[in-house]
């Protein structure tokens, strides 16, 4: 059967002789492509890291520039001795009793030193809805062997650090130069599980983690 009997017979099923010319296609706008993340408001933001880091067994508690200080001070509790980046916000343990080492990249502290204190304090950068993960790294964050030491560890996030998502998160770093920078990403604290499938904590980093979310 030839191209041309059979193209008259799709003509004839269409109601069209050969001559005819096709009737041209609707024009349609061109497609707006979607956005891959769904914008949130903060307050969801809030709500959906606080189930995350509550899932992973953190604390999370909310304080204002007023009341940060209590705040961290009452997490600390007991502690006598507490780590801090150097460059802390000094009204963020000005209410604490704790007696305080200041740790930098110049002055560090030694291994055996961070194992002696009960806690620690720190910023953070970035944090992340969806995985529950804090990102540590540049001011007031600290080397990563202060937070990974001490058994304790108070972070104050501020509220208008959170993003959805990890690429969004990465672009936060990029805008700040930190994206080649040492880097801690924290979701939860520490915990694994043994050979007999038993839970332990603080095997790799802090065995408590209280979330400070700061409104800023």
């Amino acid at each position: 059967m030839s191209r041309e009997l059979i193209l008259n017979r799709i003509y004839d099923a269409l109601g069209r002789s050969p001559q005819t010319a096709p009737p041209a296609s609707p024009t349609l706008p061109p497609a707006k492509p979607a956005d891959p993340l769904k914008a949130e408001t903060t307050s969801a933001l809030v709500d959906l890291l606080t189930d995350r880091l509550v899932d992973y067994d953190a604390t999370v508690t909310h304080a204002n520039a007023d009341t940060v200080g209590k705040v961290v001070a009452e997490l600390l509790g007991d502690a006598q001795t507490v780590v801090i980046p150097h460059d802390l916000p000094e009204d963020w343990t000005a209410a604490s009793t704790a007696q305080f080492h200041a740790d930098s990249v110049e002055e560090p502290l030694s291994v055996n030193q961070l194992d002696s204190v009960d806690a620690v304090v720190t910023g953070s950068t970035v944090s992340i809805a969806e995985t529950g993960t804090i990102c540590l790294a540049g001011a007031a964050t600290g080397r990563r062997a202060i937070t990974l030491v001490p058994d304790h560890h108070v972070v104050v996030v501020k509220i208008s650090d959170i993003v959805e998502s990890v690429p969004q998160a990465v672009e936060v770093l990029v805008e700040r130069d930190l994206d080649t920078a040492v880097q801690t990403w924290v979701s939860g604290p520490s915990a694994t599980v043994d050979i007999e499938l038993e839970r332990v904590k603080g095997v790799h980093g802090p065995r408590t983690l209280n979330v400070v979310f700061l409104e800023d």
